[in-house]
């Protein structure tokens, strides 16, 4: 059975990937269970509640940026 993969931009870099939610690429990069982590599709935060409803679609740019503590 084919998988069926969208291309996206993470970060910048061109991925094909079969995850077809927010979610499903989350877990894909280890970031589903991190704190501190915002995902950014198409320049909107999508909140960390709405990621598993969340399509991804071809050419998506999704940003994924980490909180930094300090002053």
């Amino acid at each position: 059975m084919n998988e069926i993969t969208v291309t996206i931009r993470v970060n910048g870099e061109a991925r094909d990937t079969a995850a077809h939610t927010l979610e499903e690429l989350a877990r894909q990069l280890d970031l589903a269970d991190t704190a501190g982590v915002a995902i950014a599709v198409n320049e909107t935060i999508i909140p960390r509640s709405v990621w598993p409803a969340h399509a991804l679609k071809n050419g998506d740019r999704v940003e994924v940026v980490g909180a930094v503590q300090g002053g």
